[in-house]
């Protein structure tokens, strides 16, 4: 009888010894592909804001803010399922936080433009040459628009011609203005017009867009607020209620019900708040 107990016991040990071994070796193998994916993304789009720091430090600094922030909701709530399904979703954070900053630096570009044509329109109507114009642009503008024309010169200095280089600023920054600019150029140069003409009244008509712009964003301001207040409210109540009938609300921390119920909670809240947002997103 002690030997068939011994011999299952070495048999449980050898299967779960396996078995850690194998999970390890799998995540592992996920967290290395997650490393390689993550550094060569973030390389990239580190270049395009102009910011050259390493990979490998921006994957630490990921790495140490998804362990405190599951680390933080265990702490606040108790709950391994929270904190571990918190834990893999903050490997979105890079993502968004990435898309929420080029919007804004497109953003800006958009807004500085219409200055920066009338400064080349200018130029040109004094005598000075379109590249001239452009260097005289760089050494006076501010980042984003300095810099992505800075790029354009270095190409030029490199050979590409003025179209190409055109082209990849439209690659670069795809804004509706971007694409606007370059079409005017080239229907000016093809048939012969005045290229001081055409960027003043494209300038014209950015800022006319710009304007408009701001107006529905004004308009739409509120919108966008009730949409952020009603998608935390919840969360702000759970809190509350967690500490005022924390025996309660255990029931949802630490039962599959709850989990059920905030898995619906979370899927309700991002629905409402797409919606929202989508009603109120207006498109000049």
């Amino acid at each position: 009888m002690n030997a068939t107990i011994l011999l299952v016991t070495l048999i449980f040990a050898i299967a779960a010894s396996l078995l850690a071994w194998f999970v390890m070796d799998v995540g592992s193998g996920a967290m290395a592909r997650y490393r390689a994916s993550f550094t060569e993304r973030a390389s990239f789009q580190a270049k395009e804001f102009f910011l050259f720091i390493d990979p490998q430090k921006l994957f630490a600094a990921n790495l140490a803010v998804m362990l405190l922030a599951g680390l933080g909701i265990w702490m606040l709530s108790g709950s391994a399922v929270l904190a571990i399904t918190l834990f893999f979703s903050m490997t979105f954070l890079p993502r968004l936080l990435y898309r929420l900053l080029r919007a804004r630096r497109l953003r800006k570009f958009d807004e500085q433009l219409p200055d920066a044509l009338m400064m080349l329109a200018g130029g040109m109507r004094a005598g000075v040459g379109l590249v001239s114009a452009i260097q005289q642009l760089v050494m006076e503008a501010q980042a984003p628009l300095g810099q992505e024309f800075a790029v354009l010169l270095r190409e030029q200095r490199m050979g590409v011609t003025l179209e190409q280089s055109l082209n990849n600023l439209s690659r670069r920054v795809p804004t509706q203005s971007t694409i606007l600019i370059i079409s005017a150029m080239r229907i000016a140069s093809e048939t012969g017009g005045g290229l001081a003409e055409t960027l003043e009244r494209t300038a014209h008509m950015i800022r006319s867009r710009l304007q408009m712009e701001g107006k529905i964003g004004a308009l739409t301001a509120q919108g966008k607020l009730q949409a952020w207040i009603v998608g935390l409210l919840p969360m702000v109540m759970m809190f509350i209620l967690d500490r005022m009938e924390p025996e309660a609300m255990s029931h949802l921390w630490h039962t599959r019900l709850g989990w059920g119920v905030l898995a619906v909670i979370a899927f309700l809240e991002i629905m409402g708040i797409y919606v929202i947002r989508r009603i109120v997103a207006i498109d000049v």
